[in-house]
């Protein structure tokens, strides 16, 4: 009987585990469709609310500038008082802020809620790996949990671009804001039923304030450094000075960390080379990927002249690879060959896509120039970045794992927005070049975007050289061990 009870409770357990995992995911979910499908509707919202080319801008800037500022803290935040707080706490924020965003009837109330939009982003996404690695111990869910996150924060982006085009084109811009309200209520009160709450550490220690606010003030500088850089010019006093204010206040945050008893960024974690080595690969693969979905859309409708709805449907093939890897191939790879044995491949995989849709030019076949590129690029985005979340996440501390979760979003959304930045900056040089040369619009407009995705192509195969300096497969007696003492832990804890 007692058997049979532990059995039972058991298959509760488990069902409640994979079921806050689409709970988090859903969280993730909008959070990506945030970051692209706004693209596709800039041009109604301009015309709309009357923004110029320059301020148009911040509506991708606003959200990109606070997302990526408070993911560190908050991040910590969910180690010290709990990873379920500040996840619905982020999910009431961010849904708030987009009903804020469609109600939008002035360009600085739209503004505005980007901005809020963006640190609930931030909040809530900041602790979702953190969640993932707790809830699922076991090497193998855990590998299944990644792909199915993975699938979500990546092909979002992708599925962002379709949903976007059919919402701007059958409705309006408004309801690509909208639309978040019924998956944010949905996700918080599923949340609160379905997530556990971690044991945090506690601000009885006191909470280093100092650190918090210099390690938000200078991410979000910098970032702001970054996203007008191509306004204003890399070389220009602006960029300049603002990039070092942010450097200046990241080195002050170093000095005060590494002198108080209970800092926001424990030094000790960044002696992980699993977690840094991940972090540096991952800047130059997300480099090049996110890019891709910026950069390849604006190719897409000013080359080739797709409408927003076409561009949409055109970046399915990276989704729906993603989403195929996600179901479970992806995960039984990394558990049979190796987070890096999975990984290189997928890097190769992914340069090879960039470099055909570079080469594809400006009166290319869809279906058979730019289509194999969009599914190679598909299948090194899904077998790549489960491998590096798995190596990264490998040895940070329980205890440390929204902070070690932070770190990871933090690389990722600092190197896709100087990537974009840098690229855009190149393709826009590249393109006015062209035109001085004497080629047309068209030509030169394409020679531009070429430029991009040849560098980003590139920045992919740094970071397939950087893999087997930096990074090393977990060993597996150590793997074994800790497998067993998770499972362990896991039947000791059912209630």
């Amino acid at each position: 009987m007692a058997v049979t009870t532990l059995t039972e409770s058991q298959q509760a357990q488990d069902r409640r585990r994979w079921i806050a995992l689409i709970v988090v995911c859903l969280a993730m979910l909008m959070n990506a469709l945030d970051s692209s499908i706004v693209n596709v509707a800039l041009p109604s919202i301009q015309h709309d609310l009357g923004f110029s080319q320059s301020t148009l801008t911040w509506v991708i800037d606003a959200y990109l500038i606070t997302f990526g500022s408070f993911l560190l803290m908050a991040g910590r935040l969910g180690d010290l008082i709990g990873r379920k707080r500040v996840f619905l706490g982020g999910i009431v924020l961010f849904t708030a802020a987009s009903a804020m965003c469609g109600l939008a009837t002035s360009q600085s109330m739209l503004i505005a809620g980007r901005f809020a939009q963006g640190a609930g982003g931030a909040l809530s996404s900041s602790v979702i790996l953190a969640i993932i690695i707790t809830e699922f111990p076991q090497k193998t869910e855990r590998a299944k949990a990644m792909s199915a996150y993975i699938f979500v924060a990546v092909g979002g982006g992708a599925v962002g671009l379709l949903i976007g085009g059919v919402i701007t084109q059958a409705i309006s811009w408004h309801w690509i804001f909208f639309i978040n309200l019924p998956i944010g209520i949905a996700t918080f009160f599923l949340g609160i039923a379905l997530i556990k709450e971690n044991v945090g550490l506690g601000i009885r220690n006191g909470v280093d304030i100092a650190g918090s606010i210099l390690v938000t003030v200078s991410l979000m500088v910098g970032i702001y450094a970054i996203v007008t850089a191509t306004q204003y010019g890399w070389g220009s006093l602006h960029t300049l000075g603002f990039g070092a204010l942010a450097l200046a206040l990241m080195v002050a945050f170093f000095v005060v960390e590494s002198r108080i008893k209970n800092p926001i960024m424990p030094l000790r974690i960044l002696k992980l080379r699993s977690l840094t080595g991940s972090s540096v690969v991952r800047a130059f693969v997300a480099t090049g990927m996110f890019s891709m979905f910026f950069l390849g859309a604006l190719y897409l409708e000013n080359v080739l002249g797709f409408n927003a709805l076409q561009t949409g449907f055109a970046f399915l093939p990276i989704a729906a690879t993603m989403a195929i890897l996600s179901s479970g191939i992806t995960a039984r790879l990394v558990n049979r060959f190796g987070p890096i044995a999975v990984l290189i491949p997928g890097l190769i995989a992914m340069a090879s896509g960039l470099f055909i849709v570079a080469f594809a030019g400006p009166n290319a076949d869809y279906w058979t120039q730019i289509f194999p590129g969009f599914i190679l690029m598909g299948f090194g985005a899904g077998t790549a970045f489960v491998p590096l979340l798995s190596i990264a996440m490998e040895d940070v501390p329980h205890e440390d794992a929204g902070l070690g979760s932070g770190i990871v979003n933090v690389s990722m959304q600092m190197s896709a927005a100087i990537g974009l930045a840098v690229l855009s900056t190149l393709a826009t040089n590249r393109t006015a070049t062209l035109k001085a040369a004497g080629h047309s619009t068209l030509s030169a407009l394409s020679g531009g975007y070429q430029l991009a995705f040849i560098i980003a192509g590139a920045c992919v195969l740094v970071g397939l050289v950087l893999t087997p300096v930096l990074l090393r497969d977990p060993d597996p007696d150590t793997m074994q061990t800790h497998d067993q003492d998770d499972e362990a832990a896991h039947i000791v804890h059912l209630p």
